[in-house]
């Protein structure tokens, strides 16, 4: 069952993010978990289409759409949607999907990087992965036990056909299609509503240094938050007190867990800067 853990010092901080991450299979430590940061406890686990507003469902195939045609000719150069769905996500356009990382310390950047946000207690979701896939759809599941991976990648995704021989004859006429794929993976979510993730390409050191994954839904109505309390032996939350906050602040940077390194460049240089300048007064 599913617990808020309030966390009281840095020591039981460390215990809480690293507890369950000993495989006595092959005797080392390899979490099954991943981990998502945010600077305010009460914030829903909303993907960015969500966040829109409106008649968000509708409109995500015309965002889609749009931003393969006006990315020409980049978007040209990645060879199936899901490719394109992770560049669009990684640019900023609004989509279903939802970051994750699998680093702890890098979620706790994320849950302490807004210094506005200090006077409100933070939180680390800790998800599960691997029994999440165990709910998969049959078709996804036996890809990933096949392959002997625990999440996907956008390659391994490209390659699962549906059964349906008619289905699939449309799927891959359409393959650099956008809406097509789109329904198709929908369509795994008849038998109900799962939780799948997959790592984006590594297609710059932002990707590779944020340790980033996606999560992604079959139903872009549903938060991935109202999923998990369905399904509450599959996560954890551990609350960041605000008065611990300026110290797990002060401890990442010492452990060059900073803006400057999770987003390489002179954005990255520029907010780093700014908060680590900033009085705590």
């Amino acid at each position: 069952m599913a617990v808020d853990i309030r966390v009281e010092n840095w020591s039981q901080l460390q215990e809480e993010l690293f507890r369950g991450a000993w495989n006595p299979e092959i005797q080392r430590f390899r979490s099954p978990f991943v981990f998502r940061g945010l600077s305010d406890m009460d914030y829903r686990l909303e993907t960015s289409l969500m966040r829109l507003g409106g008649s968000y469902r509708h409109l995500e195939r015309h965002l889609l759409r749009n931003f393969r045609k006006y990315s020409q000719p980049v978007s040209s150069r990645f060879p199936s949607f899901w490719h394109l769905l992770s560049i669009a996500q990684h640019h900023g356009l609004p989509t279903r999907l939802l970051d994750w990382t699998y680093s702890p310390y890098i979620a706790l950047h994320f849950a302490t990087a807004n210094h506005e946000k200090f006077d409100r207690d933070g939180v680390i979701w800790v998800v599960h992965f691997e029994e999440a896939h165990r709910m998969l759809p049959a078709e996804l599941k036996n890809c990933l036990e096949e392959e002997g991976a625990q999440a996907f990648t956008v390659e391994l995704l490209s390659s699962v056909r549906p059964l349906d021989t008619a289905c699939r004859t449309a799927v891959e006429a359409s393959f650099h299609d956008v809406i097509r794929p789109l329904e198709w993976f929908d369509a795994f979510g008849n038998g109900g509503d799962f939780l799948m993730f997959f790592e984006p390409p590594s297609m710059d050191d932002r990707i590779v240094n944020q340790f980033a994954l996606f999560s992604v839904m079959p139903n872009p109505s549903v938060a991935v938050d109202q999923w998990l309390a369905r399904h509450e032996n599959l996560y954890r939350r551990v609350i960041l007190p605000r008065t611990l906050k300026w110290e797990i602040r002060d401890k990442l940077d010492q452990c060059n867990i900073t803006e400057r390194v999770l987003f390489p460049g002179l954005d990255g240089l520029g907010s780093w800067l700014r908060r680590h300048y900033t009085p705590r007064s």
